[in-house]
């Protein structure tokens, strides 16, 4: 992708009669910055010059819009894959175990979960992070959305990334989006006690021609799982999450608790009336429709 970025700013530089130099002074580079972005050598471009040599060769957003996929080739090849199956899933199944995921999480928590990497070098990465995660929330609202089902850990409630602002915010946008039909959120709550997703974050995803991945992330690593097989044990896991997490309206409720401040303010049922809550969803689930937004997916058995 690096290649054709350059392929296309070398030809785009070309039509306009543009010297190296001369484009190199209109984006605020010096000329060989012009000549590794062309021969895809050396650093790849920022989205902030990409967005600069759109602007001087009036390339009418093609280049910003192939940025994200000079990006991710930063990504390991394990992680890139992942991006793409996701892009594709028609439905995402995700337990989150620490933070909300990237697909529901507002700019200015996105930013604050970004910032705490170790390794990132610089606010001007940090921007190019955020833009990438909020593009990646673009699809939610296209025709082809997925139809997501998320589980929150308390943990994630309960922990004010950003501060309680941010955080306040966040919830809020939490609320938002459980108001779609096409997205389902539940909370697991600390008294579940202890569960087989503990180590990190879990997403399965089912993907258009019938198959399905699975993912899954600590804070400092990432595996993907594609062999049928595992696949099926993750999914099993994620079922027994789901059977032991709230019901929607009920995890609505306690996410409205948590903005207020008030964390046991939310009106819980008892761990017997649960468990018998999560029998009648997943009964109903099976008859076609999730409680709480989500459809069955056609021609697939009741699954996450």
């Amino acid at each position: 992708m690096a290649a054709l970025f350059g392929a296309r700013v070398r030809r785009l530089r070309t039509a306009a009669g543009l010297t190296q130099a001369e484009l190199g002074d209109r984006t605020h580079v010096v000329s060989t910055r012009i000549t590794q972005i062309e021969r895809a050598s050396g650093a790849k471009p920022t989205l902030e010059l990409a967005r600069a040599l759109d602007a001087a060769l009036g390339a009418e957003d093609l280049l910003v819009e192939l940025w994200p996929y000079v990006y991710r080739e930063a990504f390991p090849d394990w992680s890139r894959k992942y991006m793409e199956y996701a892009e594709r899933a028609v439905a995402v199944r995700q337990y989150a175990a620490h933070v909300v995921p990237g697909l529901l999480q507002t700019e200015d928590y996105a930013r604050a979960v970004l910032c705490l990497d170790a390794l990132l070098d610089g606010e001007e990465q940090l921007e190019e992070r955020v833009s990438a995660r909020m593009a990646r929330q673009e699809r939610l609202g296209s025709p082809d959305r997925p139809e997501l089902c998320v589980i929150l850990d308390e943990a994630v409630l309960r922990r004010p990334i950003g501060g309680h602002a941010v955080m306040r915010k966040q919830l809020a946008g939490l609320l938002g989006a459980a108001e779609s039909r096409h997205t389902t959120v539940q909370v697991l709550p600390f008294d579940q006690g202890g569960h087989e997703a503990m180590g990190g974050s879990l997403t399965i995803l089912f993907l258009p021609d019938g198959s399905e991945v699975a993912y899954t992330e600590g804070s400092d690593y990432g595996q993907l799982i594609e062999e049928p097989a595992n696949v099926s044990r993750y999914k099993v896991i994620y079922d027994r999450l789901r059977a032991a997490a709230l019901p929607p309206v009920m995890s609505l409720d306690m996410i409205r608790s948590a903005m207020e401040g008030n964390y046991r303010g939310a009106n819980l049922p008892s761990r017997s009336e649960r468990r018998r809550l999560a029998q009648e969803q997943l009964q109903q689930s099976s008859g076609g429709r999730l409680r709480g937004g989500g459809r069955r997916i056609p021609g697939r058995r009741p699954g996450p």
